[in-house]
């Protein structure tokens, strides 16, 4: 693991100057702290918008907070683009595709040499347009040029004691809608609303899957047989009917990253 961040921080500094697009997950931060500790400038940028969860969004600001570099927000407009409302398998292309815009283009007016984001290894192996939008911006992924995945992120991140190390993963609110299923602003508030309540309920990783009016539930196997207590169960069912929902499931498989992608 130390030469792995060794060698990260050499590709790192390299580049000179960087300004990170910082989700506030366990990849990103780790760029951040290479970044850090290379002794580069280093600026952390954060998009928001309505598919960004909110406690991710406070969780990025701590971080570089805590890692030490200056951390700013900026406003995205995918849900502006009807391309990225459309839903089609290609969705993240056009979220990618309009964060890296708006964020090379603060590179250029601050002079920082290169967009970073913090794609790993093992994305490479699953369907992730957002990597084309990467390419088409000329965004670098030192992770995945140090040929780091996301077992080695966290064991990295646990000896270097940053709290991300064990923090689930978190993708955007619109992952949550079935392909085809159109994104608004609506459904977006919806997911990340009974989400949040399921977490206050003691759910530590959790997805509400949206299939337009039917919620399907998603958490760790472990977890599944809380739903068994009737107490329990009737809380998410009023809370989520409450919230819009017409039907609430529970996902038997328990939850699996990407699961929409089987399509």
């Amino acid at each position: 693991m130390k030469s792995l961040y060794t060698r990260l921080v050499q590709l790192v500094r390299e580049l000179e100057s960087i300004l990170v697009a910082c989700s506030g997950g366990a990849d990103s931060t780790l760029v951040m702290k290479a970044g850090k500790d290379a002794g580069i400038p280093v600026l952390a940028v954060t998009g928001l918008s309505p598919s960004t969860p909110s406690w991710d969004s406070e969780n990025a600001r701590k971080m570089a907070e805590l890692i030490g570099v200056p951390h700013r927000f900026v406003r995205t407009g995918e849900l502006d683009r009807e391309e990225y409302r459309r839903n089609t398998p290609q969705r993240c292309f056009y979220c990618k595709d309009t964060l890296f815009g708006e964020l090379t283009r603060m590179a250029r007016h601050e002079g920082f040499r290169w967009v970073v984001d913090g794609s790993n290894a093992d994305d490479t192996s699953d369907h992730r347009p957002g990597l084309e939008a990467a390419r088409r911006h000329g965004v670098r992924s030192p992770l995945i040029e140090a040929g780091i995945g996301k077992g080695e992120i966290r064991e990295i991140s646990r000896t270097l004691g940053l709290p991300t190390w064990d923090r689930p993963a978190s993708p955007c609110l619109a992952s949550r809608i079935p392909y085809n299923i159109p994104v608004t602003p609506e459904a977006l508030e919806r997911i990340e609303r009974t989400e949040a309540f399921l977490h206050g309920e003691g759910l530590r990783e959790v997805r509400v899957r949206d299939h337009g009016g039917v919620a399907r539930i998603e958490v760790n196997e472990a977890d599944i047989g809380r739903f068994l207590d009737r107490a329990f169960r009737q809380r998410v069912v009023r809370y989520l009917l409450d919230a819009g929902f017409r039907y609430v499931s529970l996902d038997l498989e328990g939850f699996v990253s990407g699961k929409l992608n089987r399509i």
